[in-house]
């Protein structure tokens, strides 16, 4: 347990008694109905108990006998190990033993593990080398109505795994408005039943856990709020003058409010009244480390009112005790992908209908509370009921490549529960194609495709990386792709502190770009940062994100190592030298990221390379304010009026037609 570093305070703030969960009751009856039948939806809301108890439940019934494993599936990875931590701490074990978790790039669990939480995509993935999931007994898809893409794509296999496995018990925890298309997605199978009735009879059962909540009331505004952050915070300090004893929730919709918010809070806290309660301001996102995730959860100390600043992850799947007030601007980031452009944005969007229910319903869990909509009752009458589901909106080349793996080489007709739009699959295909990852027959090719599907990196890094070798640049590339792969920055910027920042990167910036300032950071931490404590400091790196960067680069390395390829590791640590080496990086991630391409306009901006859409290099990048012709980026990111590309290399024009001839005609 020593790694998460809890503090004693960790486990009573985080769960109740198990027997005063509400699901406490139905144990008997949940527990016959998963032994009778095969799908079970359990529907019941985020706080019921269904999360934690469920498994428990199993295990405790049996389920584990001759060594099979209890799987437990959560669409975000904050949830599997949130989740994990607290079930280890009712079983009474170590997290990692008895129960434990699995997200990418980051294993607790042991041949004694018996539960196992994971993320869905991580269930996918295991499906490539044990393609029954034969190891497990039973598995359980949680915040399946959230309808992630990897949720939909693993519920779809696991309707074909059934048919093979009439032993599989699968349990789909959803909330109300999802619970019968789940049913009839899996009514479908029993072809022998003499009606459509009968046959969602023999194979889905719905169970309801109505969750012991309290009243909430629910206000609006009575005109629309212009800006919605300041409205939050001054929303904050009103409740906060005005209402009882009780913990704040404030959903934002992505780090950089929820910094900006945290901020905010902590600097107006000097104008509240002196020997008046205080307030302490916590960020909650996914890019957290996991014990800076768990402070939410600790009991807020004498005469301090904690105050949340979350993205969605607060909504659905993870429960934080005392709350008694929620404040909802009523946005979201969600991603889209354009596939005339390309382009995967994320957007911050108006919430649904469900959203907002989920949202409103963290304030009762407690005692009575009340939720702030900060937008108009005719704003929420107008919101839509539901989110459009992620696989309609996504780029889906990842997912095509794992279903080719999986053996699934008919991918249109796959049984999806909501079918993707056919443009989504034909851009898919087309870049899978173009990566060389699938022939002229839409068959994954060997070696590349397969073993671009078992790399636990998205395809075009995964092409990157499997083309280094004849570039003579493997280590460098395993070193970049382990960089990238981190899901946030490895600087630290303290407030106040931009111009340190900037000192500190130009330290070992290169004009190449962005990539190769990575692997300088990389290369000098290794030979100085591991050693001396004051390195990172100095320097304003983090030093967690960076060790996590060492550890991701082992897995990737071992991933390699398996397919036969043979890494010099006495190389890493010299200094990349030489224009050549430089070159040959660049090159190299031009293979992978040629769809990436852009070029630079008169006034600085760039276009990509139809010319469609303005692109703006991202302040964090190197590249920000300097000259390039053409480059290619990592990702891009749409924020406010501007589209922004990050990770950003200079290339040369020739590049792009000489290893992406298919993707790129000349006239």
């Amino acid at each position: 347990m020593s790694e998460f570093d809890l503090g004693v305070a960790f486990i009573p703030a985080l769960h109740k008694p198990a027997a005063l969960l509400p699901i406490a009751r139905h144990r008997e009856s949940l527990l016959y109905l998963i032994e009778t039948s095969p799908v079970t939806i359990v529907v019941g809301q985020t706080g019921s108990g269904k999360s934690t108890q469920i498994p428990q439940f199993l295990e405790q019934a049996g389920w584990c006998a001759s060594g099979k494993v209890i799987g437990v599936t959560q669409p975000r990875r904050v949830a599997a190990t949130t989740v994990a931590i607290r079930v280890a701490e009712e079983f009474g074990c170590e997290v990692g033993k008895e129960v434990g978790y699995s997200i990418r790039f980051e294993d607790a669990t042991s041949a004694a593990t018996r539960i196992k939480f994971l993320t869905d995509g991580l269930l996918i993935r295991e499906a490539l080398v044990d393609p029954l999931l034969s190891r497990y007994s039973v598995i359980m898809v949680d915040e399946a109505h959230e309808r992630s893409i990897s949720s939909d794509i693993l519920l779809g296999l696991l309707k074909k795994i059934r048919k093979k496995r009439p032993d599989l018990r699968i349990i789909i925890s959803s909330a109300t408005l999802q619970a019968e298309a789940f049913r009839n997605f899996f009514a479908e199978i029993d072809e022998g039943a003499s009606s459509k009735s009968n046959a969602s009879l023999h194979v889905a059962s719905i169970i309801n856990l109505e969750g012991r909540t309290y009243p909430i009331d629910i206000l609006y505004l009575e005109s629309p709020a212009e800006d919605y952050l300041e409205k939050a915070i001054s929303t904050v300090f009103d409740i906060h003058t005005h209402e009882p004893k009780g913990d704040i929730l404030v959903f934002l919709t992505g780090r950089d409010e929820i910094e900006q918010a945290v901020q905010a809070v902590a600097e107006r806290i000097a104008g509240l009244p002196p020997g008046s309660e205080s307030m302490l301001p916590l960020p909650m996102y996914a890019g957290l480390s996991t014990d800076q995730q768990m402070y939410v959860f600790d009991k807020a100390p004498e005469n301090l009112r904690k105050v949340i600043f979350s993205t969605n992850i607060s909504e659905a799947s993870v429960t934080i005790d005392g709350i008694v007030y929620v404040v909802d601007p009523g946005f979201v980031k969600l991603r889209a992908y354009n596939p005339q452009t390309g382009i995967d944005s994320l957007t911050a969007t108006a919430i649904s209908k469900a959203s907002a229910a989920q949202r409103a319903g963290r304030a009762g869990r407690t005692k009575p509370g009340k939720c702030f909509r900060l937008y108009t009752e005719e704003a929420y009458q107008a919101l839509p009921d539901a989110n459009v589901p992620e696989i309609q909106r996504s780029n889906l080349a990842p997912f095509l490549l794992q279903l080719k793996a999986l053996g699934i080489d008919n991918v249109l007709r796959f049984d999806f529960l909501t079918p993707p739009p056919a443009e989504l699959m034909a851009r898919a295909l087309e870049l899978l194609y173009s990566l060389g990852a699938l022939d002229d027959y839409a068959k994954l090719t060997k070696p590349l495709g397969m073993r671009m599907a078992e790399l636990a990196v998205e395809p075009m890094m995964a092409k990157t990386l499997l083309s280094a070798p004849s570039f003579g640049c493997l280590n460098e590339m395993l070193t970049i792709a382990a960089m990238t792969s981190l899901g946030g920055s490895v600087w630290i910027q303290h407030e106040g502190e931009k111009n340190r920042t900037e000192s500190a990167k130009r330290k070992f910036s290169t004009e190449e770009g962005d990539h190769l300032t990575l692997l300088n950071v990389y290369q000098a931490f290794i030979t100085k940062g591991r050693k001396e404590a004051r390195f990172c400091h100095e320097n304003l790196l983090n030093f967690k994100s960076m060790s996590r960067a060492v550890s991701i680069r082992a897995q990737l390395k071992r991933y390699l190592e398996r397919f036969g390829m043979i890494i010099d590791e006495s190389l890493t640590t010299q200094p990349t030298s030489g224009v050549d080496k430089a070159e040959q990086i660049r090159r190299c991630l031009t293979t992978g990221y040629f769809a990436h391409a852009a070029r630079m306009q008169a006034d600085g901006s760039f276009r990509n390379v139809s010319g469609t859409t303005v692109l703006y290099a991202h302040p964090s990048s190197v590249m920000f304010n300097r000259k390039a012709d053409w480059v290619i980026f990592h990702e891009v990111m749409e924020t406010g009026h501007k589209t922004f590309i990050r990770e950003i290399t200079k290339i040369e024009k020739n590049w792009l037609l000489e290893f992406a001839p298919e993707f790129y005609k000349t006239n």
